[in-house]
């Protein structure tokens, strides 16, 4: 195929409208900038790609003239992805910069209301892990006084004992 004059007006026209709008200051202007450069490229790789021909699917056929090269297909669809996941990107802080605006002299600042319930969360879960710590330490220090009391009147026969799984007969009872 040979280079259509109407396509090659139309993807210079497209080049510089998208390079004229990206030069404004607004991210709206430079999002769509950005869109119609992405899509003249795109063009552009169409356009430089060769002449038509039959679909490059190999099959168990001999590979023949008539086949279209198939990179500047793979090379179109990469240039679609790239411009979509940097359209979402712009997006992003375009909504972002709208966002800010729209708080004004604010900004991310967090209002006293919401300081305050943080303040109060806090103070609780400090006072119960408080409370935690002290749990803990009461329980340690009563398995410290049973073992002590446990220590002196028993003596190692008496441990022994203790020691030793009990059985149970079938009615229940330990023998």
């Amino acid at each position: 195929m040979s280079a259509s004059l109407t396509l090659v007006i139309v993807m210079a026209v497209m080049y510089a409208a998208g390079i004229y709008i990206m030069l404004e200051r607004s991210l709206t202007r430079v999002l769509i900038g950005f869109l119609l450069v992405g899509n003249a490229t795109n063009l552009l790789i169409f356009i430089m790609s060769g002449r038509p021909g039959s679909s490059p699917i190999v099959t168990g056929t001999a590979l023949d003239d008539t086949m279209v090269d198939p990179v500047p297909q793979v090379l179109m669809l990469t240039a679609i992805v790239i411009n979509f996941g940097i359209t979402a990107l712009l997006l992003a802080l375009i909504y972002r910069s709208w966002w800010l605006a729209q708080l004004g002299d604010e900004g991310d600042t967090l209002t006293d209301e919401h300081a305050a319930e943080t303040s109060e969360d806090s103070e609780i879960t400090f006072q119960s892990s408080t409370d935690d710590e002290a749990a803990v330490q009461a329980s340690l220090d009563a398995s410290e006084q049973g073992s002590d009391d446990d220590s002196s009147g028993t003596d190692a026969t008496d441990r022994a004992d203790e020691n030793q799984p009990s059985t149970t007969d079938q009615e229940g009872g330990t023998r």
